[in-house]
């Protein structure tokens, strides 16, 4: 009547208990960035413009502040910002050739242009035919001194072969002679050595 009890065999093994201390988690698969970088780009967070107005106002303002950038570059005669008619060791080396010497006549160009200038002014006549008399004579004076950038381009080529040699000297005569007939004032690239030769100071 009475059916016998199944008996279930129990499981006397150790229950596992959970680990205290947490799994490390995994890698994020990047090098943590740097404390400057990441504040850095905090300071300067990148804002897209609002309208259109304001883009074209951002582009305005970024290419004045690179044509800025090139401007001072092109006269301090950095080879990155100069025309390739200025760049070169050569060229460079005929710029500070012509500016370390004084020539006379880069400003008879300039004088004869202002007597010019004069002699048109209603001046009392004395002193018209003065002028008059001054600007008749200056002129042939500037021919006459016309073949003397020839001789100077003539002697900076054969410096310039001397320092150089086996470097492409086409036009460097020519170019020196052109910057030789300019008022210091308005060189381009400016002088970067003084007439004896001693270097430019920086301007602070």
């Amino acid at each position: 009547m009475f059916r016998r009890r199944i008996q279930m065999p129990t499981d006397d093994s150790p229950v596992p208990v959970a680990d205290p201390k947490p799994h490390a988690t995994p890698g994020k698969g990047r090098p943590t960035p740097k404390r400057s970088e990441s504040q850095g780009r905090r300071r300067m967070p990148m804002t897209a413009p609002s309208n259109r107005k304001e883009a074209y106002r951002l582009q305005r303002d970024r290419d004045k502040t690179a044509r800025l950038r090139e401007r001072e570059g092109r006269l301090r005669g950095d080879e990155r910002y100069l025309q390739p008619r200025d760049r070169g060791p050569v060229r460079k080396f005929a710029r500070d050739w012509v500016d370390s010497r004084r020539v006379p006549w880069a400003y008879a160009l300039p004088a004869i242009l202002a007597l010019l200038i004069l002699t048109v002014i209603p001046f009392p006549t004395e002193i018209r035919a003065f002028f008059f008399y001054i600007y008749n004579y200056s002129v042939p004076v500037m021919v006459l001194l016309l073949p003397l950038s020839y001789f100077m381009a003539l002697r900076v080529k054969k410096a310039a072969a001397e320092k150089f040699p086996g470097e492409n000297l086409k036009g460097v005569g020519f170019y020196a002679a052109m910057r030789a007939l300019q008022m210091r004032p308005l060189r381009y690239p400016k002088p970067t050595v003084r007439p004896g030769g001693a270097p430019v100071p920086p301007k602070v």
